[in-house]
């Protein structure tokens, strides 16, 4: 489940509480920030132990996954199974206690994050589909908190699918002579020796949606300070990858934890100082 690693469920959180907060005006209800909270804990669990399910015949020839517990046999496919399975249940049960487009969306959600461990056998940019399945709690959540899921959403969600394959792609970077002996797909191999430049690309198009997403929600200043906060980050993370070192892309991937959440501080204060937009 990865509870000690808790970037996976930051990065699922970060994008969920934008929703929650821009569809209820800086209001969301508590049991919504309950269900919501705990819901990304246990589904981002549930994602880690399908993906070392599907890997688990990989991982061993991977430096830094050779030592998780299916790949060793320290816990049996099996108990994975009963776990996962029970995992996701306790998520389900707690969608349940929501509308019914919110429990309808949790379906494709559901598809998405058991699918995902899939992806990266054939599709050229897992990094795109997983920025889907990371970013589907904004639509579950508009449809939570306003009964509807409006474009304001789906913008949101495209920043989202920007932004994951921006920092997914510098996790790739950390794996990617090993992806290339196993065959394994990633967008650090797509891009080639683009890689740099396509993350510079993505976190600019990311930021420019935001932005987008500020204007249409009537965000201010503090949102504008939020956005300049992540640009600055984003020019850190350029220093940090340039030397395409492992240590290096790694420090910039678990970093990305402070880009969401300078995205989160500017709609929060927003809505804190100067009412809803």
């Amino acid at each position: 489940m990865r509870l000690d690693k808790p970037i996976g469920t930051l990065l699922l959180l970060w994008p969920t509480l934008w929703a929650l907060w821009l569809a209820s005006a800086g209001h969301p209800s508590w049991s919504n920030l309950l269900v919501f909270g705990l819901g990304t804990l246990l589904m981002r669990s549930a994602g880690c132990i399908m993906n070392d399910l599907a890997d688990r015949s990989l991982d061993r020839h991977v430096k830094r996954t050779c030592q998780r517990p299916l790949t060793t046999g320290e816990v049996g496919v099996k108990e994975a199974l009963l776990l996962a399975g029970g995992v996701s249940l306790m998520a389900f049960i707690l969608v349940l206690t929501r509308n019914q487009l919110t429990l309808l969306l949790s379906l494709p959600a559901l598809f998405l994050a058991a699918s995902y461990p899939l992806t990266k056998r054939f599709f050229p940019m897992p990094q795109a589909y997983l920025g889907i399945a990371f970013g589907f709690g904004i639509p579950m959540a508009f449809a939570a908190e306003t009964g509807q899921v409006p474009g304001l959403a789906w913008l949101l969600l495209c920043a989202n699918i920007l932004w994951t394959i921006a920092y997914d792609t510098e996790y790739a970077m950390v794996d990617r002579d090993d992806d290339i002996r196993l065959g394994i797909h990633s967008s650090a191999l797509l891009f080639g020796t683009w890689e740099v430049r396509a993350i510079m690309i993505c976190y600019a198009l990311a930021l420019l949606l935001l932005f987008l997403v500020g204007v249409e929600a009537r965000l201010e200043w503090p949102f504008k300070g939020g956005l300049a906060v992540a640009t600055l980050i984003t020019l850190y993370h350029y220093r940090l990858i340039k030397t395409r070192s492992r240590e290096q892309c790694f420090k910039a991937f678990l970093h990305n934890n402070w880009f969401g959440a300078a995205i989160f501080a500017g709609i929060f204060l927003n809505d804190l100082l100067l009412g809803a937009g």
